[in-house]
């Protein structure tokens, strides 16, 4: 499975699972005016705007205890192990953000699982 389909099953997961009425899910339709309320309500995004929301920092201080710690996760596994670098301690990385992600409430999807169960199946980056 590829690194981005993950990484858009992740962001997909997160966002459905932000507070509709708090100041994250407010930002980012703010942030994406041209992307439909069902799609935002979905996490539909796409790998630019993905990008995008891991460089803006005002998009972390939208967020509420649980939901930045579920962010953070996620932009450090985007980051240290999809990224173009495999950290050495990229399985804590990993378990961390299943973790956080489960204290947000989030599923437990198939991509998740391919993360969590199939670690050793993914290639080291080439630095």
């Amino acid at each position: 499975m590829p690194a981005l389909h993950i990484k858009l099953g992740l962001m997909k997961n997160f966002v459905k699972r932000l507070n509709k009425e708090g100041e994250g899910f407010k930002y980012l339709s703010r942030t994406f005016p041209r992307l439909s309320t069902a799609k935002l309500k979905e996490g539909i995004f796409i790998g630019t705007q993905i990008r995008e929301l891991i460089k803006n920092t005002d998009f972390d201080n939208c967020l509420n205890f649980l939901e930045k710690g579920a962010w953070q996760s996620f932009k450090d596994v985007t980051k240290y192990f999809l990224g173009n670098m495999k950290s050495a301690g990229y399985s804590l990385l990993i378990d961390k953000l299943l973790s956080t992600f489960k204290q947000l409430g989030c599923n437990m999807s198939l991509k998740n699982h391919f993360l969590h169960s199939h670690l050793d199946f993914f290639p080291e980056k080439k630095t």
